[in-house]
């Protein structure tokens, strides 16, 4: 029986400079312990720290990878070193449940890697790519692959456009809207009016943005043979949860910008 998975091979920009390895691989092990809470009795995910500097994640769902991802992305501690994801998705005959992450060979996996390569070797940085299974024996979604990973990845570089163009504020407040969810909790936790809060979604194109990310899992999720938009619903909503009851962990001396 196939069972319908999403993979992401994650790593990190300069991560060799500032004498800074340790504390990177530091937070590393500390998200990878964040991914095991977020998708605990949600999504069957395997999570592994390899080589001081790379996250690598088997998830059930098409969506469930990006969808980590792109949260991972929106809480990341270090600006000076972005992480950068190789992403892919498709059918997998074992139960992710029994996968050894850390010896399991598979074509998604090689996609994966490849997403990943092309990432590393681009001079302005991308933080998300997709890889989509060729085949020859085409059925499902695989039909149009080509097609599909040609239109997420062009969505997907638009978004960096204007993800690139956010000043630090603007993008600490779209991270913040995303997770809480209203101008006014955004405006009390950063101590600025609603107007402010408000003036810096407009001008970092909060909304754009976030649209974007919840469209493309929305496709995701669509292109699987089961339904799997309940559990994704459910799985943003237990990291939402979770970040929200340890908000100043996540955001930690945040609240100084200007």
């Amino acid at each position: 029986m196939a069972n319908e998975a999403s993979i992401f091979i994650m790593d990190i920009s300069n991560s060799s400079k500032e004498n800074i390895g340790n504390d990177l691989s530091e937070y590393l092990e500390q998200l990878k312990n964040y991914i095991t809470e977020w998708t605990e009795n949600t999504v069957v995910t395997k999570v592994s720290h390899r080589a001081g500097d790379e996250l690598v994640v088997v998830s059930s769902g098409y969506a469930s990878a990006y969808t980590l991802a792109f949260y991972l992305s929106r809480i990341w501690r270090y600006p000076d070193h972005k992480p950068y994801f190789g992403l892919a998705f498709g059918d997998i005959q074992e139960d992710i449940s029994k996968i050894n992450i850390e010896t399991w060979i598979h074509p998604l996996m090689k996609q994966a890697r490849e997403a990943n390569n092309y990432l590393k070797k681009q001079s302005n940085r991308l933080l998300f790519h997709f890889k989509l299974p060729h085949l020859s024996d085409k059925q499902g979604f695989t039909v149009f692959s080509k097609q599909f990973e040609t239109l997420i990845n062009t969505s997907l570089t638009l978004k960096q456009e204007q993800i690139n163009e956010q000043t630090e504020i603007q993008s600490l407040v779209c991270s913040l809207y995303f997770i809480l969810g209203q101008q006014n909790k955004v405006s009390e936790y950063l101590g600025r009016t609603t107007a402010t809060i408000s003036h810096h979604m407009k001008q970092g194109k909060t909304h754009l943005i976030l649209n974007a990310f919840y469209n493309i899992v929305k496709v995701l999720d669509s292109l699987g043979v089961q339904d799997w938009q309940v559990q994704t619903d459910k799985l943003q909503e237990n990291i939402r949860q979770n970040i929200r009851t340890h908000l100043n962990d996540y955001f930690p001396e945040e609240r100084s910008l200007s």
